[in-house]
C-alpha cells in the first residue's frame, strides 16, 4: 500500500471499508498462523521506575504511587504456578528500576532457564547498554519487548523529559534484533498531540525494524500524570492500526492488548477480528495486580487473570479461534548475530 492509501485507512470513518481491512487481516493472519491464539504468561514484577513518562501512571514523578517489588524466590513461584496451567512462555516486566543491577536480572534469567528449561523467556524491562542485552541473551532470555511508543522525534519528545530520547529507544532495539533476540516494539494510539502522519511514520518504523511481535494498544490517561485531562484513544482506531500491522507485516505476532479488554470489554475479542493472535494473562501475585497501573482502570482480575485461564480460552473459541499454550514462537526470521 502507498502512503496516501494508509492514511486513507487510518483517518477513514467507512464501516465498510474498515471491515474489508479486517477481513484482509484476519485472511493473512490464519495464511501464516491459522486460528492458534497463543498465550503469554505476564509478570509484572516491579513498579519502580527512574523515568518521567508524561502518559505514564508508574513514572518517577508520581509520588502517589505503592510502590513494590517481587523477590527471586516469587518469581520463580509465579513462574512455577504458570507452567502448572501450561504455560510455555513467562514475560517479565517491570519499570526500568536501578534496584535491579545487571547482575541481578542476569541471575533472574538464570534460575528461571534452570527450572523450565523448554520455555521461553522474554524480558520487558526497558533500556540498556548492548552489553547488558547481550549478558541477558547469553544468561537464556530470548525474547524482548519494548515499544518505541511514536516513531516521530517531535512527537516523542512531546511525551517524554529530555533526557529519554527516541534516537536512544531505537537504538536498543536495533541492537536487541542484532543480537538475536525475538523482538518487539509498538506503539500508543491517540496519545496526546498524535497527528495521522504520526502513526504512518510507526508503520515505517516497524517496517524498518521488522519485529517478531508488535504490541499497539489506546492510549489511556492515568489520573496521577501530566496527560490525566486527555482523552483516550479509540477501539477503532486502534483496530485499524492492529489491522494495517498484519498487512504489512504479515509474519508477525500482535497482541489483543489489556488497553484494549479496559475501554471495551470484547476489546480483545475485537482484535483477535482484527488480525491479533496472542493474549498475555497475569500470573503476578494477587496482591500486587493492582500496584502495576500504568493507566487508570486496568483489567487485572477475572479473565485477565491467569487464575480464570478457561474463561479467557472460552472467549477465544467464541471468536472462533483456537487457544494455544505452547511457545508460540514468531514466524518472522531472526537476524544471525
Amino acid at each position: 500500500m502507498t502512503d496516501t492509501e494508509l492514511l486513507r485507512f487510518i483517518t477513514t470513518e467507512d464501516k465498510e471499508e474498515t471491515g474489508e481491512l479486517f477481513s484482509r487481516a484476519r485472511a493473512v493472519r490464519e495464511q501464516h498462523y491459522g486460528k492458534a491464539v497463543y498465550f503469554r504468561g505476564l509478570i509484572e514484577f516491579t513498579n519502580y521506575c527512574k523515568n518521567d513518562c508524561y502518559y505514564c501512571g508508574i513514572r518517577c514523578g508520581n509520588m502517589k504511587v505503592r510502590r513494590y517489588r517481587l523477590s527471586l524466590e516469587q518469581i520463580l513461584r509465579c513462574c512455577a504456578a504458570g507452567d502448572m496451567m501450561g504455560f510455555k512462555t513467562f514475560v517479565l516486566q517491570g519499570g526500568e528500576d536501578p534496584y535491579y543491577t545487571e547482575e541481578h536480572i542476569r541471575e533472574i534469567v538464570q534460575a528461571i532457564r534452570r527450572k523450565f528449561p523448554y520455555h521461553a523467556i522474554t524480558l520487558s524491562i526497558g533500556e540498556w547498554k548492548r552489553e547488558s542485552y547481550e549478558a541477558f541473551f547469553r544468561a537464556g532470555a530470548n525474547r524482548y519487548l519494548m515499544r518505541h511508543e511514536t516513531a516521530d522525534g517531535e512527537h516523542y519528545a512531546r511525551l517524554h523529559p529530555t533526557w529519554q530520547t527516541l534516537e536512544a529507544r531505537k537504538q536498543c532495539l536495533f541492537d536487541l534484533r542484532d543480537i538475536g533476540y525475538q523482538v518487539g516494539s509498538g506503539f500508543m494510539v491517540g496519545s496526546p498531540f498524535q497527528k495521522p502522519q504520526d502513526l504512518l511514520e510507526d508503520l515505517h518504523f516497524l517496517q524498518q525494524l521488522n519485529p517478531q511481535m508488535v504490541g499497539i494498544g489506546p492510549f489511556i490517561p492515568h489520573a496521577d500524570t501530566p496527560f490525566a485531562a486527555y482523552p483516550a484513544g479509540t477501539v477503532e482506531l486502534t483496530l485499524k492500526m492492529l489491522a494495517l500491522t498484519r498487512l504489512l507485516l504479515p509474519k508477525t505476532l500482535l497482541p489483543a492488548t489489556t488497553a484494549l479488554g479496559t475501554i471495551d470489554p470484547k476489546g480483545r475479542e475485537k482484535a483477535l477480528m482484527a488480525g491479533a493472535n496472542v493474549v498475555m494473562p497475569n500470573l503476578s501475585p494477587v496482591g500486587v495486580r493492582g500496584l502495576y497501573t500504568l493507566y487508570n482502570n486496568k483489567i487485572c482480575t477475572g479473565e485477565e487473570a491467569a487464575e480464570c485461564l478457561l474463561c479467557m480460552q472460552g472467549r477465544i473459541h467464541s471468536c472462533g479461534f483456537v487457544p494455544d499454550m505452547g511457545r508460540g514462537d514468531s514466524l518472522v526470521a531472526l537476524k544471525t548475530p
